[in-house]
């Protein structure tokens, strides 16, 4: 029996269920809200890219001009020091005294929820243009994210429109996805990303895809081998005739599985570690956060001390310097990779505990620099490792196994689709072996479908923390 609107009634008799999908999408507010994203979509997108340009003028500013203009010739090797210094104290007051406590701490991992409240707007722009800003080891996705839910909530109440948390979740949604889409250069990526984090689809669509995923993967490496065996082609849907760059060998299959096993526990390691010392840092912020900054900045002199590299290597999120690393990756001995890989570690388990942004990027960074140091070995070349480690800690880090894939591939441009089943293969293991050692917290679903209600008038104090899951939140004793 039906229930109307097309929709059947449940098993028992009793009430009917929601709306199908395709009657929402025929009916005139749905048509008004697709208007309305479209509408959101350009001063949200416009507000990103200011904000991101203008992280990277402070790059600029902090790092370049401002030494030559205090008559260094250029930035000593101890100034990474300061900077760092004045980006832990902002933070930590942002943390410690505004509202929404600076945004979501990242030290749980990545994940979405409903806009912010207006009021929390200035204390997670402030502290993300501190720490992605002044040279913290922190991504810029997370603020973005916010920032356009947080901007399209906002501009549909000043039009004094009141809406429902089922539509303010939409709404904020609309923003962070045209937010997001201009960091990442793809709008399918952003749409891939947010899809895989948020409620809706989650983890549920993760482990009914999973499988899939993975067969995929495996049986792309038997086409590969049946068409170097046999010399009949693949059979796949492919444009001829383009410039060869390779194709995974049996050798490469078992080092993805290697670097997956790899990936899973340095990643939970890394993790725990800023999930320790954020817990008691947030019980006094601003020393905790300064200090934090300090660490960072020390880690990069010692590296650059050591190895004669910059120490930019260390610092910031990485994705600008994913390219000059891989297309330079001759430059690097074992050894400065290793230190490398060592002192980025820790810089961005210590940003994770203390500051706020994204984990995406130095996730990334850290995964090509392990490629590239196992390249060195036999049987694995420099593109195929950088892609098996940039997925399988992404993947790992972020417990996105679908986004790692496509943000990889789209990475590496024309090189990330012949080596796309290693990177398959590798993510997979990854994401296994990182919830078998840290399962993700029961509570973080449930919060997810209460993030809703943080857009609501009721914004938190300077001491209590915007959400209260401890996945998230700052979970520091006595903090909620």
């Amino acid at each position: 029996m039906a229930a109307p609107g097309g929709a059947p009634a449940s098993a028992g008799g009793g009430a009917a269920a929601g709306p199908q999908p395709l009657a929402v999408m025929r009916s005139r507010a749905y048509l008004r809200l697709l208007v309305l994203a479209a509408v959101l979509g350009v001063p949200i997108a416009a507000a990103a890219f200011v904000f991101l340009k203008v992280t990277d003028l402070l790059h600029q500013w902090t790092f370049s001009e401002l030494p030559s203009a205090l008559g260094f010739t250029s930035a000593p090797i101890w100034w990474p020091l300061a900077p760092l210094a004045v980006a832990g104290l902002v933070v930590g007051l942002t943390v410690r005294y505004l509202p929404g406590r600076g945004g979501e701490s990242p030290a749980g991992g990545f994940a979405t929820g409903g806009p912010p409240a207006p009021a929390a707007l200035p204390g997670i722009v402030l502290a993300a243009l501190a720490g992605v800003g002044l040279g913290a080891v922190i991504g810029p996705e997370a603020p973005l994210i916010a920032l356009g839910g947080g901007l399209a909530y906002l501009t549909v109440r000043m039009a004094g429109r009141e809406l429902p948390p089922q539509g303010a979740a939409v709404v904020g949604a609309t923003g962070s996805f045209a937010a997001i889409s201009t960091l990442l250069g793809s709008p399918l990526a952003g749409a891939f990303l947010l899809l895989e984090a948020s409620a809706v689809g989650g983890a549920l669509a993760t482990a009914v895809l999973l499988p899939g995923l993975l067969s995929a993967g495996i049986g792309a490496l038997v086409f590969t081998g049946l068409d170097s065996l046999t010399g009949f082609g693949t059979f796949s849907l492919a444009v001829p005739d383009l410039p060869p760059v390779g194709t995974p060998t049996v050798a490469e299959f078992g080092w993805a599985i290697l670097v997956g096993l790899a990936a899973g526990p340095v990643c939970a390691g890394l993790r725990r570690l800023a999930v320790t010392v954020r817990d008691r840092a947030m019980i006094r912020p601003v020393p905790a956060t300064l200090l934090l900054g300090l660490v960072m900045a020390g880690l990069a002199i010692g590296y650059a001390a050591a190895t004669g590299h910059a120490a930019s290597d260390v610092l910031f999120s990485g994705q600008s310097a994913l390219p000059g690393l891989l297309g330079n990756s001759g430059a690097y001995s074992v050894g400065a990779l290793v230190l490398l890989l060592l002192c980025k570690g820790l810089a961005y388990s210590a940003a994770l505990a203390g500051f706020r942004g994204g984990p995406t990027f130095p996730a990334m960074f850290l995964g090509a620099a392990g490629g590239i140091a196992l390249s060195h070995l036999p049987g694995l070349s420099v593109v195929p490792a950088a892609a098996m480690g940039i997925g399988a800690m992404t993947a790992a880090m972020l417990r996105l196994p679908l986004t790692a894939v496509l943000l990889t591939t789209l990475f590496l441009g024309s090189d990330g689709f012949p080596v796309m089943p290693l990177t398959i293969v590798a993510v997979v293991v990854a994401y296994l072996t990182a919830n078998w050692l840290t399962p993700p917290p029961a509570d973080r679903q449930q919060t997810s479908r209460e993030q809703p209600a943080a857009a609501g008038p009721d914004v938190p104090g300077p001491r209590t923390p915007a959400r209260a899951d401890s996945s998230s939140g700052d979970g520091a004793p006595g903090s909620r």
